[in-house]
Parts: C-alpha cells; sequence; structure tokens
C-alpha cells in the first residue's frame, strides 16, 4: 500500500515490525514527540520500509483521532504491512514492554510506601526528554513544512494555540486541513468496551489504599475510556483530564501521587500515556492497571483501524491530499507548542536547564549516543543534585 506517486517501500514483513516497535516501547523515551520522530527517521529514512506520504497520512490520522499520538500512528504504520493483525501485533508490541515496566514500579511503590528517589530522578530526566522532543520536533518541522509559506503560517498558528493553551485543539486541526484543502483547489480546479470482572483473588484488586471495591473497579474502565475517547493529541493533553479526575472528582490519588505518576511515565520507555496503567494500579492493583490500560489503548486502536481504510482512499483524492498537508503541518505546529509547555513545566530552575542543554549538545555533537544512555546520566545528575 502506498500513496500516488510514491516509491513503493521496501517489504519489512510483520516480524520485523514487531521487533522493530517491541524495541521502541523498550527503549524509546522522550515522550509521543520524540517516539513520532523516532519513527520517521528510523522507518522513512535509514529502513525506508515507509514511504514519506503513508508517514505524513498516519501522522495526520493520529493527530485528527482522539488518543494518545505516538501509539496511533504505530498502530496506523502496522496496518499498513499487515492490516488489522499488522495493527493489533504493533500495538502489543509497543505498549506491553512500558506496561510491564509501569507494574513493577507501582508494585514496589505500593509495597514501600512511595518512591522518594523518583522526583530527584525526574528533576534530570524531564530536561533531557524535553532535549530530545526539541530534536524530534525540528525534524518533523522539516519533513511537513518545508519551505512552504502557507504550511509555516498554519505551523505557526497551531504552536502558538497550544502553547498558550496547553493542549491540542481538534477544531484548529481540522480548520487547517480545510483551509488549505479550500486555497488550493480554488487555485487549481475543483460506547468503548468495558472490563467485565469475575470475582478474583483480593490481590488483584490491591491498590495504596488496600483491596478496591467493585463500585470504584467499575468506576476505572469507563473512566480512563472516556480519556481515551474524548482527549485529542499527546500525554501532555491527556494528563489535565486524568489530574480533574482522579485528584478532585474521584479523590483517587493525592496531589503527589498524581505527580509521582506522570514522573513515572517520564522515566520509562515506550507512550507517556502509560501512567495510566500507574495510577490504575495505585487504585485496584493490577487488575486496576489493566482496566485502566484497555479503556485508553482500545478506543484509539479502534479509531485507527476502523477509518484508516477509507482515509487512505480519501487522502488520494487531489484536493483532499492539501487537507492532509494542512493537518500535518497543524500536528507539527501543536507538537512544537506541546514542547514548550511540557518544557515550562521541567525546566524550573539553573540545574535542569543545564542538564536540558548539556543534553541536547550530546544528543546533537555525538549522534550516536544512545537515548536511553542520555536518559539514565540524565536522571542519575538530577538524582545526585536533588540529594545535596
Amino acid at each position: 500500500m502506498t500513496s500516488a506517486g510514491a516509491a513503493p517501500p521496501a517489504r519489512a514483513g510483520l516480524a520485523a515490525f514487531a521487533r522493530y516497535f517491541l524495541r521502541l516501547g523498550t527503549l524509546g523515551f522522550g515522550g509521543p514527540i520524540a517516539l513520532t520522530a523516532a519513527m520517521q527517521r528510523d522507518l522513512v529514512e535509514r529502513r525506508r520500509w515507509v514511504t514519506r506520504d503513508d508517514f505524513l497520512e498516519g501522522l495526520a490520522l493520529a493527530q485528527l483521532a482522539p488518543g494518545p499520538l505516538a501509539a496511533q500512528l504505530a498502530m496506523y504504520l502496522g496496518w499498513l504491512e499487515a492490516g488489522t493483525r499488522g495493527a493489533t501485533v504493533v500495538a502489543l508490541a509497543f505498549i506491553l514492554p512500558s506496561f510491564a515496566m509501569v507494574l513493577v514500579l507501582a508494585v514496589l511503590y505500593v509495597r514501600f510506601g512511595g518512591l522518594p528517589w523518583m522526583q530527584g530522578v525526574f528533576h534530570g530526566v524531564g530536561p533531557a526528554a524535553i532535549a530530545m522532543i526539541v530534536r524530534g520536533a525540528v525534524k518533523l518541522v522539516r519533513t511537513t513544512v518545508g519551505g512552504d509559506a502557507q504550511l509555516w503560517l498554519i505551523f505557526a498558528v497551531n504552536a502558538l494555540v497550544t502553547g498558550w493553551t496547553g493542549q491540542e485543539v481538534i477544531w484548529v486541526f481540522v480548520s487547517s486541513g480545510l483551509l488549505l484543502m479550500l486555497l488550493r483547489s480554488r487555485a487549481s480546479t475543483p460506547r468503548p468496551a468495558l472490563l467485565g470482572l469475575a470475582p478474583i483473588a483480593p490481590w488483584l484488586v490491591t491498590g495504596l489504599a488496600g483491596a478496591g471495591s467493585g463500585a470504584t473497579l467499575a468506576k476505572v474502565a469507563p473512566y480512563f475510556a472516556a480519556a481515551g475517547t474524548f482527549v485529542f493529541g499527546s500525554g501532555l493533553a491527556i494528563v489535565p483530564f486524568l489530574h480533574g479526575g482522579v485528584v478532585h472528582d474521584f479523590h483517587w490519588l493525592s496531589e503527589r501521587q498524581f505527580l509521582d505518576a506522570v514522573a513515572v511515565a517520564m522515566i520509562t520507555p515506550g507512550p507517556v500515556v502509560i501512567t495510566v496503567a500507574f495510577i490504575g494500579f495505585l487504585v485496584a492493583g493490577p487488575a486496576g492497571a489493566t482496566a485502566a490500560a484497555l479503556g485508553v489503548f482500545v478506543p484509539c486502536y479502534l479509531f485507527v483501524i476502523v477509518p484508516a481504510r477509507y482515509f487512505r482512499s480519501l487522502a488520494r483524492n487531489a484536493a483532499l491530499h492539501h487537507f492532509v498537508r494542512g493537518v500535518s503541518a497543524a500536528a507539527a505546529g501543536a507538537i512544537a507548542g506541546a514542547a514548550y509547555v511540557l518544557g515550562k513545566r521541567v525546566v524550573v530552575d539553573v540545574p535542569t536547564a543545564a542538564i536540558g542543554l548539556a543534553s541536547l549538545v550530546l544528543i546533537l555533537a555525538v549522534r550516536k549516543v544512545p537515548e536511553p544512555v542520555v536518559i539514565l546520566l540524565a536522571g542519575a545528575a538530577g538524582w545526585l543534585l536533588n540529594r545535596s
């Protein structure tokens, strides 16, 4: 499957795709922006398994659909390779490694009453992640915008809107695509499934406050399904939504516990939205973690595989091709704005600024340094600074 006018990609095979996304889910740090940039670098530029046009179509669909950006883009690329089976295999390969890591951290958190060292590690990991996001955002801008003045305008508007509001606004994306389609066409021519649970062992539903009640567990899956269904964009967009419900509405976690959950998402590889599994575990143990993860990821999976076939055929239409280009530029702008918003939250003093700058210099000047090494060095620096 290739877009019109694009050279056919090299046939990799589903097994190779699964291995790649298993590795990315295990070692890929930096959140949705860095993960998206890594897919573009590895699958489009280096391996040539995916054409540039196919990647941009997938990016546009992932940005238009509600749910986590990187996970949906990964599912779409898997769908390109092997249809629904490919999307399913890639989704599992990409999500399960970080899910397993988060479960281990959640068990330790509950057993030892919190992870005091985590805030120190996050003090260093956050700025390093921002450095990776900045590098990834620049590469995405080059891919989606290039030297096109109209696309630069769309990029700038979306960057400003996201930076100002702190979230990615879906109607701005749609309007961007429609505007470009109208301008260039005129110039040329014309309910999510819930997790049912039978009576189970108490340890499966035991979180910070002991065994979760049936009523609590019954709220977990639909609440996180709502997050996966109605929140657009990256993990950055879902955090405010989760904060309001988890801390203020349901009182499942304290402010500190919620911040610890966000920190866990930042220090583990894979999709940032995996923080929902940590939250679910604290509320209702392994069953809560599973319910929360399914609640978020099942809707976004459906939002990819159901419209994918029709989206691709429509995107080949001459007029709607301009719509896709407009939405892609809008996505790049929103990603840049999100990097700014996230940066303000983690670069809060001179030490974090120094760690971020050092990480950026390291990944730009010494390109062969693996990202996990940069993350580990930054985390160690943050931990040492936090102790002093």
